[in-house]
């Protein structure tokens, strides 16, 4: 009888509202994932690509989430922590935790998921970390709607399940109920996009026209000159053609019944402000980034910009409590590994100075507060 019994691995409870797997379906591994198609991915690239306020937006909302420091108990582990946290390495140009958690951040934000990897090295230790693509990976609920399984394909398309999961950090915002996969911010996006994409369009199709002056040169001969109407009008397209290439101011002259007409010249490019202005709004609202921060003067009042960055604020912090998950897992897994069995925390920056402000005046307003309670009672 041995002395040390084996724990045994915790299996999580059956759920009873979970569609599950069909044991007598040929199709029913199927059923069980959530895929989020690579067109869909496209998608939401080239939404970043087309449209420079949504690119900007995610590109802000990933800087404004700030860094962030790990606190450990013990003194030993703390230099070590702060020394990993600084130069990891981080795929194949980056150095820095903070370097890993951007990209995961905006990978989170722009497809709903995001798929990172620790990396060991040879002696037991923490090598790199790896932002993943989605298309090398495919998740898919495990053996229970509450666990997943984590496949990659190989050069030649087939698809394998990944020997270490413990090693893979996965994480997803908004997923529907049921779903593995979460919901990307430009979601509902694409409709809005296109009208703003036509209306860019068609305001550089009218200007090509309307603003790059062409003429229409009609030369109307008289009866004595019908037989050489062929002959003339090749001579004065001829001379119009060499007057419109020259560089310098060329007269032209004609013989004849000519009359030149600038085309295009009356017409009347539409105004498209207030639409572009609509749509924008709409897609501002789904990012929930203030317009101010984005170049866009709408609010007129002061206290309008202030309720907007408190409304910004706390999507920063919803977003940094979706990352808590993978930071914890990756310092703890470095302590573990390095020997450490000590506690940690992880403290985030202050979003923006306003913050340091409002702290700075609580702390004042404390301390009057206190004063003066003491001298009362004295």
């Amino acid at each position: 009888m041995s002395i040390f019994k084996r724990k045994k691995k915790e299996v999580p409870g059956f759920v009873q509202t979970s569609q599950g797997r069909s044991l007598y379906s040929a199709f029913g591994s199927f059923s069980s994932a959530s895929p989020q198609g690579r067109c869909q991915r496209k998608l939401y690239r080239s939404l970043r690509d087309a449209v420079p306020v949504i690119d900007a937006a995610i590109n802000k909302i990933v800087r404004l989430s700030g860094g962030f420091k790990v606190v450990c108990e013990d003194k030993k582990a703390q230099v070590c922590i702060d020394d990993f946290l600084k130069n990891v390495r981080v795929n194949a140009v980056s150095n820095g935790v903070e370097c890993f958690m951007c990209s995961y951040l905006d990978q989170l934000l722009t497809y709903g998921t995001a798929v990172g990897e620790i990396v060991p090295d040879g002696n037991g230790g923490i090598a790199a970390l790896y932002n993943s693509s989605l298309d090398d990976v495919e998740i898919e609920n495990g053996e229970s709607p509450l666990d997943i399984r984590i496949s990659s394909f190989d050069c030649s398309g087939v698809k394998n399940e990944v020997q270490y999961p413990e090693l893979i950090l996965c994480s997803a915002i908004m997923p529907e109920p049921g779903k593995i996969y979460g919901t990307s911010i430009l979601s509902g996006l694409p409709f809005v996009t296109d009208i703003l994409l036509k209306i860019f369009s068609a305001v550089g199709t009218n200007w090509e026209r309307v603003g790059n002056v062409r003429f229409a040169v009609t030369y109307k001969p008289q009866d004595s000159d019908r037989s050489f109407t062929k002959e003339r009008a090749m001579m004065i397209a001829s001379e119009w053609g060499k007057a419109m290439k020259s560089r310098e101011p060329k007269d032209f002259i004609a013989v004849g019944d000519v009359s030149i007409k600038a085309i295009g010249a009356d017409n009347q490019i539409p105004d498209c402000e207030m639409p572009v202005r609509c749509i924008t709004e709409q897609i501002v609202s789904k990012l929930s980034i203030p317009p101010f921060l984005l170049g866009l003067n709408w609010s007129s009042t002061e206290r309008m910009s202030a309720q907007q960055a408190d409304i910004l604020t706390s999507e920063l912090e919803y977003y940094r409590r979706v990352l808590d998950f993978p930071l914890r897992k990756i310092c703890s897994m470095f302590l573990r590994l390095s020997g450490f069995d000590t506690g940690f925390d992880i403290v985030w920056d202050n979003i923006n100075l306003q913050d340091e402000v409002e702290l700075a005046k609580a702390r004042l307003y404390n301390a009057q507060a206190q004063s003066l309670e003491k001298s009362d009672k004295e």
